[in-house]
């Protein structure tokens, strides 16, 4: 009967070797960051994005044991759970892919709907968004954009009540500023920028799921080949 490669043999734990490390760290720094998060009283939705991260370490550092294990003890049970969960994962991603291609047109809206909804906030005059109002000009000071959907206009009576809505420290036409009303003020608006941020990260983030989504394939190929030498030994 044909022998088991040891060449596939080891290239199959020395990959799976370095993927449970990687889980390691990713599970260990993520619980390092929740613990002083809490402590420190860090906002629920950056916790809830640790938690996630601290769940993906997880699964990382359990599909590389079972890799390693499976590759070095030539268990065909071992090999054969670390095939499904990664063609599990390889499907939940092209699955996101898709879904996120379908319901584009759904997101855009979503995302448009909540700029309006911010809108609303930034022209209240009531003082119940003050708090809301205050750390959104810091944002436009620091990215030197102006209101979210149509500048200026956005903050309605208040910003001829505040003189330091939107001003541009230039103070002379630019690419960054325009002369509105007698006031320098910034020329994008910040609903712009956040949009072209998302569509750049999404860019990097398909360029890293397509990445992992080779990596699991060769994954998927090395495991079954390893688990049918196996069984022909």
């Amino acid at each position: 009967m044909a022998g088991v490669s040891r060449c596939m043999k080891y290239s199959m734990f020395i990959f799976n070797f370095l993927f449970w490390v990687c889980g390691c760290i990713i599970l260990g720094i993520s619980i390092w960051i929740r613990v002083s998060g809490a402590q420190q009283g860090v906002d629920n939705s950056i916790l809830a994005g640790v938690n996630l991260l601290i769940a993906v370490g997880a699964i990382i550092m359990i599909l590389g044991f079972l890799g390693c294990c499976g590759a070095v003890k030539e268990s065909r049970c071992m090999l054969m759970l670390f095939f499904v969960a990664l063609l599990l994962i390889l499907i939940l991603q092209v699955t996101g892919g898709v879904l996120g291609a379908v319901y584009k047109p759904q997101v855009e809206a979503i995302f448009n709907y909540t700029l309006s909804e911010s809108v609303h906030a930034l022209q209240s005059t009531t003082g119940e968004y003050k708090e809301y109002q205050e750390e959104f000009q810091k944002l436009e000071k620091k990215y030197h954009c102006c209101g979210l959907q149509n500048g200026p206009e956005d903050w309605g009576e208040n910003f001829n009540k505040k003189k330091d809505i939107c001003q541009c420290e230039l103070e002379k036409p630019s690419d960054v500023c325009m002369n509105y009303k007698n006031r320098y003020i910034y020329r994008k608006s910040c609903g712009e920028l956040i949009m072209q941020q998302i569509k750049d990260h999404l860019v990097i983030i398909m360029g890293i799921a397509f990445g992992l989504a080779v990596v699991e394939i060769l994954g998927l190929v090395f495991s079954m080949t390893l688990y049918c030498q196996i069984g022909r030994k």
